[in-house]
């Protein structure tokens, strides 16, 4: 008896295979989209074109108004064929110079101290000094009494002089990523002051409590310090609706942080939080509350199933990176670079989660992780 021989139809397996093959480019395709639609893909792309726009050199100037850039994108000139854009540009140019007559910026490691004679400029209305290696604010800027906004950020400054104290008519203080260690009670006489930020100094532990005169105050950073809570000053700011105080030691919160019932948003990732007090749901415009989940035992259920609107995002801190080095001020240096980095993540973070409005409560990980 012969042997059996069996025959395949090879041309039905490709064409199963082939099936399969399609179906399984389907599924790529389709997953291709919906991560390109997700949030977290959106702001994956915005935050590798900041960083690419930060390599270029591209200017602030052509940021677009969520602070990113769109290097392709071209804006032709249409005011040469258009009289009215025209008279429009001119006008604002001349809005613009005459603006600037009463702006002092300086920038560059070059300086040290700022220049003898800034001293005879007391008409100035905002000092914009960044990225210089200075140390010291002379005394004499109390005879700035028209100053509105002291952005002092990314210097060498280790103290803030007494004579701030009057500036009376100041709205915005940025001494952020220097070296203070602590703020002078005499700030608390900046009555109108709408906004402090004193993040990443690293070494700032409290606040006077004098700063509980600034009723005016809508916005305060203090991230990247090393608080153990609140300030009780700032629970006593009443116009509040931002807090930042992430990056810090914070082992629990005050019992009567609901005292703080104009606050919208309050950001507490990296800290040492090991549960959320009750008093967070009494607190009727909070609207985004961010915490780090890995230490939390205990989260408030009503938090977590508000009804007011309130976005509730626990973030998965990626693990830190060993930083190998024997001076402690590169240390230093090299954590303040990290908390510059991750600032501007969260906030495009935060930007996104704002512009989606229909967004319920909710929670959710999200890994932040960055190299530099």
């Amino acid at each position: 008896m012969g042997h059996q021989v069996i025959i395949f139809d090879f041309s039905v397996i490709r064409g199963l295979w082939e099936t399969r093959v399609k179906k399984n480019k389907e599924r790529q395709r389709k997953e291709k989209e919906r991560l390109e639609k997700s949030a977290l893909e959106k702001i994956k792309q915005e935050w590798t074109l900041i960083l690419e726009c930060r390599k270029k050199g591209i200017p602030q100037s052509k940021y677009l108004k969520n602070g990113f850039v769109d290097p392709s994108v071209k804006h032709p000139d249409t005011s040469v064929k258009n009289p009215e854009l025209q008279k429009r540009h001119a006008l604002s140019d001349e809005v613009n110079k005459e603006r600037n007559k009463f702006i002092f910026q300086l920038s560059g490691e070059q300086w040290k101290e700022l220049p003898d004679s800034l001293r005879e400029q007391t008409y100035m209305k905002e000092w914009h000094v960044n990225n210089t290696l200075i140390q010291t604010i002379p005394a004499y800027i109390a005879l700035f009494q028209d100053l509105r906004v002291l952005e002092l950020s990314k210097n060498q400054i280790s103290d803030l002089p007494v004579e701030i104290g009057c500036l009376r008519n100041l709205k915005v203080l940025n001494v952020s990523f220097n070296n203070l260690k602590s703020v002078p009670p005499e700030l608390g006489d900046c009555e109108n002051l709408e906004k402090l930020d004193l993040s990443g100094n690293m070494e700032i532990t409290d606040l006077p409590f004098e700063l509980s005169n600034l009723k005016q105050v809508t916005v305060v950073d203090v991230s990247a310090n090393k608080f153990h809570s609140i300030p009780i000053c700032v629970l006593r700011m009443s116009n509040l609706q931002w807090l930042d105080i992430s990056s810090n030691n914070l082992k629990d919160l005050p019992e009567d942080i609901d005292r703080l019932d104009q606050l919208q948003t309050l950001l507490l990732q990296k800290n040492k939080l090991t549960y959320l007090p009750r008093a967070l749901v009494n607190m009727p415009k909070l609207s985004l509350l961010v915490v780090s989940g890995d230490d939390l035992v205990e989260v408030p259920t009503a938090i977590c199933e508000s009804t007011t609107g309130l976005k509730f995002i626990s973030l998965k801190n990626g693990p830190a990176e060993t930083i190998v080095c024997e001076d402690t001020e590169e240390i230093i240096e090299s954590e303040r670079e990290r908390e510059q980095v991750e600032k501007e993540f969260m906030k495009a973070y935060i930007e996104d989660l704002k512009e989606r409005e229909s967004t319920p409560s909710y929670t959710t990980k999200v890994l932040l992780s960055l190299q530099l």
